[in-house]
């Protein structure tokens, strides 16, 4: 195969989900208003905790990072995916493929680390309540944020450069809405059993020493929550913890059943609905889980837009 092989394919067509015209004039609505709710959603998070004082601790400092990746992390696949529906050709093209391609799983990467530090942050907290603010200082948590994004962005340059560089000659057609490893390897003309190893070996890592973490500091959190001895210590032990625990079995469900079980036996509109899940709702429901699960972040939350309305009438 030579390397003019690599210039035939120059876009791909993303399927996206089917129906007539109505059906997607009505998936388009629905999700342009999924859409503009987690922009405002997690938006809110985010100037909650920079305009409440009340929320200038670790555990809201790492919640309003998280949430401005999770702005990134829907808009990596829903714009364009409102513009597919429109589209009459459904059309992507090749480097418009690959970046998405490599921002949907940097982010994706990204949000898997953020989830185990504030895994780290709530243990810490509960465990050692006594060293928490010696532990958890505003340095540490700046580092652990910029290593998320760091480590998210910097792992897939390169595997995603070779995958680019495999030849493409068509067909050219996804029966997705957005660009995958499993779609990209499927259309290639040869075979990169190598690269798509080291690929498969990498986000399984990530997948894998990201949840153990999660379920370990989980687990001894769960044994300190039961050793404290009123009701009311628990029950506030518990709330701060609900919200981190639901967004994680939430996102580490669907995604693990998409990458780590086999898919040969999931169907493709099944892989569609999983990829939603992770991929689009968890990010629009982020902002519902926190808000109704912490007391904290709910007032601050109302005292942000009471606030803002009482500045803007005045």
């Amino acid at each position: 195969m030579n390397r003019s092989a690599t210039h035939i394919v120059t876009e791909f067509v993303l399927l996206g989900f089917p129906g007539c015209w109505e059906v997607q004039i009505f998936l388009f609505s629905l999700f342009l208003v999924v859409y503009a709710l987690t922009l405002v959603g997690n938006g809110a998070i985010i100037c909650a905790v920079k305009w409440d004082p009340r929320l200038y601790t670790p555990m809201y400092f790492l919640l309003g990072n998280f949430a401005f990746l999770e702005i990134w992390y829907v808009s990596s696949t829903v714009p364009n995916m409102l513009v597919n529906i429109l589209s009459k050709t459904k059309a992507i093209s090749f480097s418009g493929c690959f970046l998405q391609f490599y921002f949907f799983f940097s982010l994706g990467t990204a949000e898997c680390l953020f989830l185990a530090v504030m895994a780290y942050d709530r243990y810490q907290a509960i465990c050692h309540p006594l060293h928490y603010p010696i532990i958890m200082t505003w340095r540490l948590c700046g580092t652990l944020v910029s290593l998320c994004w760091l480590i998210g962005f910097l792992g897939y340059p390169i595997p995603i450069f070779f995958i680019s560089q495999l030849p493409f000659c068509g067909p050219n057609i996804f029966d997705h809405f957005l660009c995958d490893m499993d779609s990209l390897m499927a259309l290639s003309c040869a075979p990169a059993p190598i690269t798509e190893f080291i690929f498969y070996t990498q986000s399984s890592l990530v997948l894998f020493f990201t949840i153990m973490y999660i379920l370990r500091s989980y687990t001894l959190l769960l044994r300190a929550v039961l050793q404290i001895p009123s009701t009311a210590g628990r029950r506030k032990a518990f709330s701060t913890c609900g919200s981190h625990l639901t967004v994680v079995s939430l996102f580490y469900g669907t995604v693990m059943v998409m990458y780590v079980s086999p898919t040969y036996g999931i169907s493709a509109l099944m892989q569609k609905i999983l990829t939603l899940v992770y991929s689009i709702m968890t990010p629009f429901l982020n902002p519902l889980i926190y808000s109704l699960c912490n007391k904290d972040m709910k007032l601050a939350l109302r005292n942000v837009l009471f606030e803002r309305r009482i500045s803007q009438n005045s």
